[in-house]
């Protein structure tokens, strides 16, 4: 919906999840040890990330490096939220954000966004569904990937995921107190967007 949204605006977008994941490829392939601080301080300092527009898709590139399908393997997604938790990590990648939204007029999506990246954003919206349509979407989002998987694996997933976000030290997630609540159980893709979007140009004028 993000990136439908910001297509629709004529923004940029910016996966801030892709980011998160970006880094831990980078912890998983050099063997990094979360519990060093040094090692995880070094490393940072060698990690650039950027996105580009690849025949429409919005692609994530680490250090030069395409590795949007690498970010989404299921080994990613097991480790991104103890990552994610580690402050050096958070700080370094909400300084970039920060410095993406001086540009302005961009849709970004995150856990954190609309509470510490971004606390005078224009619009917030915060999206929620029931968990086990949440995990069936996401298998089926792995499937056609070609990612093998199993629904038991991802719903176990999303939930230590939203356990370790919530329950964080820095920047955890929660509904920003002036967010517009979607809960898009029961809504396809295309009816989330037309209220997203109504809301954005309703704000926007």
């Amino acid at each position: 919906m993000a990136r439908q949204l910001a297509a629709k605006l004529g923004y940029a977008y910016i996966d801030s999840g892709a980011m998160y994941r970006a880094v831990t490829l980078f912890f998983i392939q050099n063997q990094i040890d979360l519990a060093d601080e040094e090692a995880v301080a070094k490393a940072l300092d060698a990690i650039h990330i950027h996105f580009e527009n690849i025949e429409g898709v919005n692609s994530t590139f680490l250090n030069q490096t395409l590795v949007e399908k690498e970010i989404r393997q299921m080994e990613v997604s097991e480790l991104v939220s103890p990552v994610a938790t580690i402050s050096k990590v958070r700080r370094a990648m909400v300084a970039q954000q920060k410095e993406m939204g001086k540009q302005k007029g961009i849709v970004m999506d995150g856990r954190d966004i609309g509470t510490v990246v971004f606390p005078q954003a224009t619009l917030k919206l915060f999206i929620t569904a029931d968990t086990k349509i949440r995990a069936q979407r996401r298998f089926d989002e792995l499937r056609l990937k070609g990612t093998p998987t199993d629904l038991e694996r991802v719903r176990k997933n999303l939930q230590e995921r939203d356990h370790i976000d919530s329950n964080r030290a820095d920047s955890p997630l929660r509904q920003a107190e002036d967010a517009v609540i979607i809960d898009n159980t029961n809504l396809t893709e295309s009816e989330q967007l037309v209220i997203a979007l109504a809301l954005a140009r309703e704000r926007i004028g």
